[in-house]
């Protein structure tokens, strides 16, 4: 799936990436700035998520509840992470074994832990401002 959006069409976005979903471990990739964690709050919303959301870059995880569907969604900001095995020092592992939602951001710091079955959502900026967005399911 590919699409080229705007800022004020993110919540379409967001409902139709999750549409496409495969998996409910997702990484974003995308440089600094390009809105990783925007997509992110704004697919916690479709998933029903009331409370305030923000970038776990301090914590490393924030953990959400799903009023709407009754589910939990973790994400994590890896950016901090020195290497890799602080990921599993913290328990990543068992994060991803949930089944709950994991949107990752930074997973390039993990390469090992992240599950060979997992989404992929990527975004970059565009020259007039917009985003291009890839989702690929692995």
């Amino acid at each position: 799936m590919e699409i080229i959006f705007s800022l004020d069409q993110i919540d379409q976005v967001a409902q139709s990436i999750l549409k496409n979903l495969k998996h409910k471990i997702v990484l974003f990739d995308a440089p600094m700035g390009a809105g990783k964690t925007t997509m992110i709050k704004a697919l916690c919303q479709e998933l029903g998520i009331q409370e305030s959301t923000s970038s776990p870059t301090f914590s490393i995880v924030n953990q959400y509840q799903s009023t709407k569907q009754n589910q939990t969604i973790f994400h994590f900001d890896l950016y901090r992470l020195n290497n890799e095995e602080e990921a599993y020092d913290m328990g990543m592992e068992e994060y991803l074994d949930s089944g709950a939602y994991c949107f990752i951001e930074w997973p390039e710091k993990t390469p090992t832990i992240i599950p060979d079955n997992h989404s992929i959502v990527q975004i970059s900026t565009l020259s007039d401002g917009s985003r291009k967005l890839v989702l690929q399911n692995l």
